[in-house]
């Protein structure tokens, strides 16, 4: 019979900084939420113009997300009705030069992807 313990059990990638990273930036929205704070602070409906074709319930997973790992944070200002900002923290600020590097890289490489991806298709 397994033994209980009082640690917390891990989750998925704990152990590797690669999977961790990439499990939580890596989904299709993770980026363009990050992309689209680059300039400031931004309101909920806001990311929604900028992003386009994100649901509500997408987006709000995504930045609860962001922010749970570090990347985003959440002001709550207490009037009425409540406004809610989102902005990178200092290491979702870390993170822009690595993604741009990334994005340029796609960007310059997606006609050869294509090409590939179509040759592999009439095979």
């Amino acid at each position: 019979m397994p033994k209980e313990t009082d640690e917390p059990k891990q989750q998925p990638g704990a152990g590797c900084p690669i999977r961790g990273v990439l499990d939580r930036i890596g989904d299709q929205w993770s980026l363009l939420t990050l992309e689209a704070l680059e300039d400031g602070k931004k309101r909920f409906n806001e990311l929604m113009r900028e992003i386009g074709d994100i649901s509500k319930q997408m987006l709000s997973k995504t930045l609860r997300h962001l922010e749970q790992y570090g990347f985003v944070r959440r002001t709550v200002y207490p009037q009425v009705p409540p406004r809610v900002e989102y902005e990178l923290t200092e290491l979702g600020q870390s993170f822009l030069i690595p993604m741009k590097t990334l994005i340029g890289w796609a960007e310059q490489n997606h006609p050869a992807i294509i090409s590939a991806r179509q040759r592999h298709e009439n095979a």
